[in-house]
């Protein structure tokens, strides 16, 4: 039986890049986690170890800092220009493949007023970008990932297929609790990603706010339903939802009642919820993804 070599890329992951923009005294921050996977003709690499056609992932590092001298802008622009930058310098690349993470940050109030050059990071939420360029196009993906939500009430689940091992009570009155990480498909590689990416997240917890939920996946497709009704310029979200469980503590052999309000945190292990919502007419995402 033959041995081939199949699919394969490579690239250099996670390049820690922050860039700082100055304006006078006030400074802008920009503090981005790119990787790069490319793809092409590197079988020679493979089976004989000819390098001849190979970018080293050492100056695809140094492209990603060379690049970010120029201002960056939004992280879909930065990644449209990396990948396209590969496809078209290097002959053997036909794919070029970037994804980004921007963690925020904030300024620091001193006295009440935003401070010109001193920051807080927000959280352990990141913006995403993906960008896949070849030949034939452009496609991006953006998203976000590390977005920790939580409701106390409008959350009910019951009416589920139950057998011998089930020990889960029904409830009408439970926290409903997830660390979202969501991606969107655009049709085109031209957006206002920076207003785009605002309102669909703010759909997105919007929506995870007021639909009353029977279940977690009811409250999926409610999310991915009002980003698509409201941002023609999406074609299909794809969500993952880790269910972040709390159990009612059992305060009774104390002499306590626990009306829904004491809460044992569970971190696993947890139920995980994934879907994605999509347009009946929505182009085929091809290498998109």
């Amino acid at each position: 039986m033959p041995i081939v070599l199949g699919d394969n890329q490579y690239g250099k992951a996670e390049t820690h890049v922050v860039r700082v923009t100055k304006q006078g005294a006030t400074h802008e921050l920009k503090d981005l986690n790119v990787s790069v996977a490319l793809a092409g003709d590197f079988a020679e690499t493979h089976l004989t170890g000819d390098n001849s056609k190979v970018v080293p992932t050492d100056t695809q590092k140094n492209t990603v800092f060379a690049f970010a001298r120029d201002p960056i802008g939004e992280i879909e622009d930065f990644g449209i220009r990396l990948a396209r930058h590969f496809v078209s310098e290097f002959a053997s690349v036909y794919r070029a493949r970037v994804a980004i993470e921007e963690r925020a940050w904030a300024r620091i109030h001193v006295k009440g007023n935003p401070h010109d050059h001193a920051f807080v990071r927000q959280g352990s939420e990141k913006r995403l970008a993906m960008v896949t360029c070849t030949d034939d196009g452009t496609w991006v993906v953006a998203g976000l990932t590390d977005l920790v939500v939580l409701k106390s009430a409008g959350s009910e689940f019951h009416g589920y297929v139950k057998d011998r091992f089930t020990t889960l009570p029904e409830t009408r009155d439970r926290i409903m609790a997830t660390s979202l990480a969501a991606r969107w498909r655009y049709r085109d590689a031209q957006a206002d990603w920076a207003k785009s990416f605002a309102g669909v997240r703010r759909l997105l917890l919007e929506a995870f706010a007021s639909k009353h939920s029977l279940s977690l996946q009811q409250t999926l497709y409610a999310m991915g339903s009002a980003v698509l009704e409201a941002h023609p310029e999406v074609a299909e979200i794809r969500m993952s939802m880790p269910n972040k469980h709390h159990f009612v503590v059992d305060l009774s052999p104390f002499g306590l009642a626990n009306d829904n309000e004491v809460f044992y945190a569970s971190d696993r292990p947890y139920g995980l919820i994934e879907g994605t919502v999509t347009r009946d007419d929505s182009p085929e995402p091809g290498l998109a993804w």
